[in-house]
């Protein structure tokens, strides 16, 4: 048997999960950038180009002088050549002359100011300006977004549709990103059927699977599902000594408590090393993290069986160790919002509500708790989408406290 911490706070869990992770930090690899969105970088991106690479105007319109208004309106120009997006032609301007041009069209030489062409009347060869523009208006300056070698994107950044695009904008056809974690999702239970099979008494469909699959596909990744476990100590030693060899991390959900059928802990304290079991939150207790020791390479995340738990121990515990794992730098997104209702916290366990988020017309964000709060409580996790994050202790929440969430 291994010594390791028992029945830790939150706080000391998420220490260990977050120094665990880094250790096993996941090498980096070369990513078209069509694959690479939601991938975590592995290096900064640095601008090859500046952009705008050229003055262009930012709308459709006649590109002057700003010098040459009257400064009253009513100003005419001549009208001398027309410059469109996607060439250059080499046009310059002369006192007293204008060029039609399109929004991103290269601005001629000479010119420093493009009109609208909603304010402009055309007569033949001749443009009639009827509102004053501002100096420099509507022309996007080369270089005013980024210059060369600034620092776009930083290691660690999550590649979001716009980061993706800008490194687009700068011609990189591949990225060094992080490798994605292989992941391997175990189920346990003699209990455990799978849906569209009929049930016999004593017996419960396998909801976990489906949900732990979803939960991590949300991620990007491909995780494989193993079948059900039986409550068999030889049998779970077999399965998890295979995943162990062959995949990153294996996520397992049940038999990690302190039942007669509960064999995982024993068998990772005997083959691997157990850095924590049982953390003092609700629900998810039992929730286990160990490093696979002669089982294999793996890190091992193994979850209590109810699926509230599975749900509450994942978003908490569980995407964070992916989220180090690939070095992601950014936290995840966690507000503060105003309890709906009041809520009476009666055991010391720190505690994840399930609730339901809404902003009203006053632009304060609030979150009504679900009253079903059994970990055996799937419908009311179904009807949230956040966990409420109440601290260890007993208290009292009236309606109107300020609590802190964290988006499923």
């Amino acid at each position: 048997m291994s010594d390791f911490p028992s029945r830790i706070a939150y706080a000391t869990a998420c220490g260990i999960v977050d120094g665990v992770a880094a250790a096993g930090e996941l090498p980096s690899e070369r990513c078209a950038l069509q694959r690479a969105h939601g991938r975590v970088l592995a290096a900064d991106v640095h601008a090859v180009l500046q952009q705008p690479p050229f003055d262009n105007s930012a709308m459709d319109g006649f590109a002057l002088r700003h010098a040459d208004l009257d400064g009253d309106g009513g100003t005419a120009f001549e009208l001398a050549g027309e410059q469109f997006a996607g060439t250059t032609l080499g046009l310059r301007i002369g006192p007293g002359q204008c060029t039609r041009i399109t929004t991103g069209a290269p601005l001629p030489a000479g010119a420093d100011t493009v009109v609208m062409k909603e304010n402009t009347v055309v007569d033949g060869d001749r443009v009639r300006v009827q509102e004053m523009p501002a100096p420099g208006q509507h022309v996007r300056r080369a270089g005013e977004d980024s210059a060369v070698g600034d620092r776009l994107l930083q290691a660690g950044d999550v590649l979001s549709p716009s980061r993706v695009a800008l490194c687009a904008s700068q011609g990189l056809a591949e990225l060094d990103v992080r490798r994605r974690p292989t992941v391997a999702v175990f189920t346990t239970g003699d209990e455990l059927v799978e849906p569209g099979l009929p049930l016999r008494p004593g017996e419960i469909y396998n909801s976990n699977r489906e949900q732990l699959m979803g939960l991590l596909r949300a991620e990007g990744l491909e995780p494989v599902a193993w079948p059900t476990l039986p409550d068999d100590p030889g049998a779970i030693e077999s399965a998890l000594r295979h995943a162990g060899n062959a995949f990153d991390l294996v996520v397992t959900c049940g038999g990690v408590s302190a039942g007669e059928k509960d064999h995982v802990p024993a068998l990772l304290q005997a083959q691997g090393r157990v850095r924590f079991w049982k953390v003092r939150m609700k629900p998810g207790m039992p929730v286990l993290l160990a490093e696979g020791g002669r089982l294999g390479d793996a890190l091992f995340l193994c979850l209590p069986g109810n699926p509230v738990s599975v749900l509450a121990t994942w978003l908490t515990l569980g995407r964070r160790l992916l989220d180090g794992l690939q070095g992601r730098r950014e936290p995840r997104l966690r507000l503060h919002a105003r309890l709906g209702t009041e809520w009476h916290k009666r055991h010391e366990r720190l505690e994840f509500l399930r609730g339901r988020l809404h902003c009203g017309d006053d632009g304060v964000l609030r979150i009504e708790p679900n009253p079903a709060d059994g970990s055996h409580r799937m419908r009311a996790a179904a009807d949230s989408d956040a966990l409420i994050m109440l601290p260890e202790g007993p208290r009292a929440y009236p309606a109107g406290s300020v609590v802190e969430v964290l988006p499923y």
